[in-house]
């Protein structure tokens, strides 16, 4: 059976509280423009909030007018969503803690994931939300699964637990070359 290929995340929906408030965490406190408000096609009763996760990308929400917060942590049983992780350059990770608790948002503070950084808080509704920034910038002409995908395989062949710093420069150094090495092409005289 062929598989069904994939191109990306399309875009995120959750079920939001109400329209100011959640306008005042994801536009006020993140800065994600909302780049589209209408009916949610599918429930009347409910508007369709669209926001620019700062790529391009739409994380969406479905909210009432009726609707307050609910702050308390959403479900992480299976089947449930864990959290939603949103790229951060490393000169604003070094803010967001700061900024989160300037706002008396609680955050876990900075935590080294081995190939990233990460922090995470919850927003209004309770959702786990994580900035993160990767600690390298993949080479010319490879993408961020290139880099982990041959980190975890350094990783792997050293017996490593998990991803560090060590795998991630030799990773870059690999794929590096491997993007700079081309077989030279000989020219062949023509013949008299």
């Amino acid at each position: 059976m062929t598989t069904i290929q994939t191109q990306g995340v399309h875009h995120l929906t959750f079920v939001g509280s109400n329209r100011e408030a959640t306008i005042a965490f994801y536009q006020d406190v993140l800065g994600m423009p909302l780049v589209l408000d209408q009916p949610n096609l599918d429930v009347p009763d409910e508007e369709h909030l669209y926001f620019d996760a700062g790529d391009g990308r739409l994380i969406t929400f479905f909210v009432r007018p009726t609707r307050v917060n609910e702050p308390a942590p959403n479900p992480q049983g299976i089947g449930n969503l864990h959290h939603v992780a949103f790229t951060v350059s490393h000169a604003v990770y070094t803010q967001v803690a700061a900024r989160l608790a300037e706002r008396g948002i609680e955050n876990t503070g900075p935590i080294d994931r081995g190939f990233m950084d990460s922090i995470y808080f919850r927003d209004p509704n309770g959702q786990l939300l994580e900035m993160a920034c990767y600690k390298f910038v993949p080479p010319e002409g490879c993408t961020v699964a290139d880099v982990l995908s041959t980190a975890h395989r350094i990783r792997v062949a050293a017996g490593a637990y998990n991803v560090s710093d060590e795998h991630l420069a030799e990773a870059l150094t690999e794929l590096s070359r491997r993007r700079a090495s081309i077989e030279p092409t000989r020219i062949k005289e023509p013949a008299r």
